[in-house]
């Protein structure tokens, strides 16, 4: 089993800096594990697609997904969240769903997010993993990719603010896929674009005629990262 992940400067992981004090979780499906963690600063929530162990690359990998501001488990258009897990864990990759302990708040979720990250590592055993946010979420999976350059393979946001994402640079070049919708009514599409040339390149999806929940691109979205995810998970 790989070694937990080392996110502060004191040498804590993730997990450690949640300061958990209980924790429980039950299998919802076969495949899909709800996970609570109780911690003097809030519950924080995982949806944990398990991967089809009759598929399950030579390298594990996985996939952790977080919203916006408000939190929640579905992400934007329909659940993709929920499309990406039920897809993707049946193809042999591992999808953690994330819900903040304290939404909007920029540090705490980070924290969420790369102890979701950890949990990958520790309890699935995960060589690579991409992290994606949408919104307020985008910068969380940024600066959580960041931080975790040896884990984090990729990132991919959707609709994402450009605040908090100043550190963008710091990714080094690895894959990054943005998706904005050019009628966006909360975060205007420039908010990707300066995403974009604050981490010197990545490539950005204009959704043409759609808003803040990207809700006419789904079935876009999918397809486009049914090319984009197995080059970065190598599977």
């Amino acid at each position: 089993m790989a070694e937990p992940v080392d996110h502060s400067a004191d040498g804590s992981s993730p997990v450690d800096s949640l300061g958990i004090i209980g924790s429980q979780d039950v299998m919802i499906t076969s495949t899909l594990r709800h996970a609570e963690f109780f911690t003097m600063r809030g519950l924080l929530s995982l949806l944990w697609h398990e991967p089809d162990e009759a598929v399950t690359p030579a390298v594990p990998v996985a996939i952790v997904a977080c919203g916006g501001a408000m939190g929640g488990l579905l992400g934007p258009a329909d659940g993709l969240y929920h499309q990406l897990g039920e897809a993707w864990s049946a193809r042999g990759v591992a999808v953690l769903r994330v819900d903040y302990r304290k939404p909007n708040d920029l540090d705490a979720c980070c924290i969420d997010v790369a102890a979701a990250v950890q949990l990958a590592v520790v309890g699935g055993d995960a060589q690579r993993v991409v992290v994606m946010g949408h919104s307020f979420g985008g910068a969380v999976a940024i600066r959580v990719a960041v931080s975790l350059p040896a884990i984090v393979a990729g990132v991919v946001t959707f609709a994402t603010q450009s605040a908090g994402c100043e550190i963008a640079g710091g990714l080094g070049g690895r894959p990054l896929l943005m998706f904005h919708g050019d009628r966006d009514e909360i975060l205007p599409l420039q908010s990707s674009q300066i995403v974009q040339a604050m981490a010197g390149g990545g490539e950005l999806v204009v959704c043409e005629g759609d808003g803040h929940l990207l809700l006419k691109s789904a079935a876009m979205m999918r397809e486009r990262l049914d090319t984009w995810l197995p080059t970065v998970l190598g599977v």
